[in-house]
């Protein structure tokens, strides 16, 4: 099961019942130290009750911090400058948080003097995959543990079991507690498991967490504007917002008009189908405010080349490739295109869907109204021309017309 003599390990650690089984199993095994980090990435839970629960298991060093900023600055506006989603539904929101998670790790061992980091991914999912990817790629002789890729405690009566005998403090399941494996953060929640593994069952309406079902939600629609500086939104409303007080305030808005939910069955990068069920009220909002501005004020031959390599980005994030070179050249091209997509977009919330009413940009729009006009442009276009071009453009058909 070793491999190498493990002095001390960052174990990514939530609280709960498999990495608190984690952090003592790794005592057990390799018999060292455990270092916590915990991430609030906007998971809208209590986790300062991980502080408690790791130093009533005998840990000395405990990081927990607060990345909301960080996550929706630096992770999630980069990824919706690009329109980004994966097998054309997925936002993304589980695989773009993790490049961050394995950030820190990488950072807090080198802080503190760690040789090995941890996590709690199991070995059929992706995010061992994104973990590990983006940790090799930032410190590349860290050693990584992956517990459920090594132990036999491969089911949670095996992990009661084992936190039992081991004195582990564990909560119990709260009556009424959800029977899905959800994951969270600012940008979505997501739902697995439980009867969500047979795809034709309809996931029932206690399931959602974040977004009132669209037959219940206000029947008088919302408007809302949204101004963007180089591809990022910069104010709700007209009020400066930080990126997360940003999307917290698009999630709120979105979640109560019914915006955001997915069910959807995806190809998972370790090669088996999986389906989930997602909510995403301020990404859907955001990703229609986005492109709406970018149809004003990005020439037409860029914003073809930007949906033509959308799919590859995003299967870079999907996959765990963030930290790539290929993504960051892509990221680089993507920023460059960015800087005319300035303006304002309204839109209108109601009851499940986002519709654009209006777009604007004072400095960058493309959108010349004395040549797109019915009525007489007064010489701005000469539609002469266009006879020209469509024989030249009809060529080569002509040509294959006559073979046939």
């Amino acid at each position: 099961m070793k491999t190498k003599k493990i002095n001390k390990v960052v174990l990514a650690y939530s609280g709960g019942l498999d990495t608190s089984v984690i952090l003592t199993w790794l005592k057990d095994i390799y018999d060292c130290e455990v270092v916590t980090f915990t991430a609030d990435i906007g998971q809208g839970e209590e986790i300062e009750s991980a502080r408690a629960k790791a130093q009533k298991m005998g840990v000395k060093e405990i990081f927990i911090e607060d990345l909301t900023e960080e996550f929706v600055r630096d992770y999630v506006f980069p990824m919706f400058r690009a329109n980004t989603i994966y097998e054309g539904e997925y936002l993304l929101g589980t695989s773009i948080a993790r490049p961050l998670i394995a950030k820190r790790l990488v950072e807090i061992a080198n802080e503190t003097g760690a040789d090995a980091i941890s996590h709690g991914a199991t070995g059929k999912g992706n995010d061992q995959v994104r973990f590990e990817l983006g940790a090799y790629a930032l410190k590349p002789d860290v050693h990584v543990i992956a517990p459920w890729r090594e132990w036999d405690l491969s089911s949670r009566d095996k992990l009661l079991s084992y936190a039992k005998q081991k004195g582990i403090p564990i909560e119990a399941k709260r009556k009424g507690a959800s029977p899905y494996s959800m994951d969270a953060n600012l940008l979505h929640i997501s739902y697995e498991g439980g009867e969500l593994e047979d795809p034709w069952c309809e996931p029932e309406e206690l399931m959602w967490k974040w977004t009132v079902s669209p037959e219940k939600a206000p029947n008088t629609a919302e408007s809302i504007e949204i101004e963007f500086k180089q591809g990022d939104p910069i104010r709700l409303n007209g009020k400066i917002l930080s990126p997360a007080k940003l999307l917290a305030s698009l999630n709120e808005l979105g979640g109560k008009n019914g915006i955001g939910r997915d069910d959807i069955v995806e190809n998972r990068y370790v090669g088996m189908k999986s389906r989930g069920c997602y909510e995403t009220p301020g990404g859907t909002i955001l990703l229609k405010a986005h492109r709406a501005v970018e149809s004003l004020t990005l020439d037409r031959e860029v914003t073809h080349l930007k949906d033509e390599l959308m799919p590859r980005y995003a299967k870079l994030i999907y996959n765990g490739y963030w930290w790539s070179p290929e993504r960051t050249a892509l990221q680089a091209l993507i920023d460059a295109t960015q800087k005319t997509v300035n303006g304002t977009v309204r839109l209108k919330l109601f009851k499940g869907s986002v519709y654009v009413t209006g777009r604007k940009s004072e400095t960058d729009s493309l959108f010349d109204e004395s040549i797109a006009t019915f009525e007489d442009d007064l010489g701005a276009y000469n539609q002469k021309d266009a006879d020209g071009f469509i024989k030249l453009n009809a060529l080569r058909l002509k040509i294959l017309a006559r073979k046939k």
